[in-house]
This record gives C-alpha cells, sequence and structure tokens, in this order.
C-alpha cells in the first residue's frame, strides 16, 4: 500500500467540502447575475486547483477508488 500523507483525515475532508463547493456553483452559475457568475467561475478555478493540489499528495486515483 501506497503511503498516505501525514494529515490524511484533513486532506480528505477539504477534497470532499471542494468538491461540493464546485457541484453546488456550478449548479447555481446560471441563476445568478453577471458579476457573481464571473465571481462564482473564479472560485470553482481555485477550488479545482486546491482538489489537484490535494490530489498530488495522494496515490493515484485514490480519490476516484473512493467516489
Amino acid at each position: 500500500m501506497t503511503e498516505l500523507p501525514k494529515n490524511f483525515p484533513e486532506f480528505s475532508i477539504m477534497y470532499k467540502t471542494l468538491s461540493n463547493q464546485i457541484k453546488t456553483l456550478e449548479n447555481t452559475i446560471n441563476d445568478v447575475d453577471e458579476k457573481q457568475r464571473a465571481e462564482n467561475i473564479l472560485k470553482i478555478k481555485n477550488y479545482k486547483t486546491e482538489i489537484t493540489k490535494i490530489k498530488k499528495m495522494f496515490p493515484e486515483n485514490f480519490f476516484e477508488e473512493l467516489s
């Protein structure tokens, strides 16, 4: 088995939280005004960047296997 990061539970929770936030923002993106839409798109981009960082700390396909 591949070594998990030292703060495994925290990163796992953060991954799940960010994933849920992205889904929520994507579902409401068409229901907001242009300014809010731009802000939501930026948030989604930032959240995806953080998710990528988290994924790199874990074994390949770790989160996909949990889904």
